[in-house]
Order: structure tokens, then sequence, then C-alpha cells
């Protein structure tokens, strides 16, 4: 299915994510070579969140990011638009708490987390910009927000190294691995058609978030942005 499909049919979406929710962590780890949990931690230092403090983590899948959260003794709740991944989470982790929801409308009260976060999903929300708004509205006055998605490397080489990747590898090594491979033909899209570093940051300023400040890890192929709310 092509993503301009996809984006017109947000339940298409959310199908296709409980299809390949039993084996999606193994398959993104496959895939990345093992860099998504260097991502992972980094999103964790970045958040900087103290014992008690409350998270929000966005599209997290089967808590993976949630459950390092919550193993250093922060407040963390995990959210995903996809009843299947919020069902493979609970079966993982049956203590974390997790919840089913919608980005562009999320079912939390205004002012509830000090920190809200979103890692490799923020290409899946339509229109990003709104998701962006409704993680201000339920962050509290001071909190933070840490966004680590795919990016553009600044270096022409390396940039079109990975569009290679992209291309050549990663259908193949999905459809060995992933009970969906159209999961991935959409991922690869998705990635193509995503601002780079500027422009996510753009779009951050424009749903009211500020102090925004990126880094790149990996050599720009995935981005750490990180804001606060006024």
């Amino acid at each position: 299915m092509a993503r301009a499909q996809l984006d017109k049919d947000p339940a298409a979406v959310a199908e296709m994510f409980d299809d390949v929710a039993r084996r999606y962590d193994l398959t993104n780890d496959i895939l990345s070579v093992g860099q998504d949990r260097a991502w992972r931690r980094a999103t964790v230092r970045a958040i900087d969140a103290a014992p008690g403090e409350r998270v929000l983590d966005l599209a997290a899948g089967t808590g993976t990011s949630t459950a390092a959260l919550a193993d250093r003794g922060v407040d963390a709740v995990a959210c995903d638009f996809s009843t299947g991944m919020v069902f493979e989470g609970k079966r993982r982790r049956p203590d974390l708490a997790f919840v089913a929801g919608d980005a562009t409308a999320l079912p939390f009260a205004d002012d509830t987390f000090d920190a809200v976060t979103i890692s490799f999903g923020l290409r899946n929300v339509s229109p990003a910009v709104q998701g962006l708004r409704e993680m201000l509205r339920v962050t509290r006055p001071g909190g933070r927000i840490v966004v680590c998605e795919f990016s553009t490397p600044p270096v022409g080489i390396v940039d079109q190294g990975y569009r290679l990747f992209l291309r050549t590898v990663l259908t193949p090594v999905s459809r060995t691995f992933s009970s969906n491979p159209e999961a991935y033909d959409y991922l690869e899209e998705s990635i193509l058609d995503w601002p780079d570093q500027e422009g996510v940051a753009a779009l951050l300023h424009e749903a009211g978030w500020r102090s925004v400040s990126y880094r790149n890890l990996s050599l720009g192929i995935v981005a750490l942005h990180r804001a606060v709310k006024p």
C-alpha cells in the first residue's frame, strides 16, 4: 500500500502495525544492525527524567522504550494507536501502563506530563504539527519533548548510501524477517518523504514548542530533537 493511500486511511496504518507487532522489535533490531538500541539509550538520556516524573511515550509500540524509562524509576505511560502493539506490549510487560490512543487527539488532560517523547512515530502522525500541538497540550509548562526520528544525513555520500540501502536492502531483508513486508515498504516511503532536521525543528516551532535544538545520531541517519513548553 502506498504512503498516500495510508495517509488517507489511518485505520489501515494501525492495521498494518497490528500485523507486525509480534516480530516488530526483532525486525527493527536486524534492519538497524543493532543501532536501535543506541538510539533508544540516547533518547532516554535526552529525556533526562528523574525518578517519579511522569513521561508519556508515544508511538511506544510494544513498550521497549517505555520499559527503559520505567526501569529507571520514571512513571512512564506507553501510548500507541495500534491495538495490536498495545496487546503485545501488555503481554510482554504487564507491569507497564499501556493506553491505545491517537496522537492527534490524545486521551489525556492538559498539563499531565513532565515530558513527552516519540521515537520513529512522528512520520506516521498526520498532520504531524497537530500531533506536536497535542503533545504540547498534555505537557506541563516548563516540560520538554524529545523526538527521535529518521532524518537526512548532512554529508552527501552518506545520504546517497543510505537511500541506496533503503531501496535495495530494506525490502528484501524485511520480507525475510517481517510478518508484513508491506509495512517496511511504507517505512521506506515515509523516511524519504520526511523533512530534514531543520524542517522538523520548524514543525516544533509551529506547534508552539520553544528552545528547539537537535543533534544527529549515526551520521544523521537519525536526529534527536528536544524542545521545551513555555
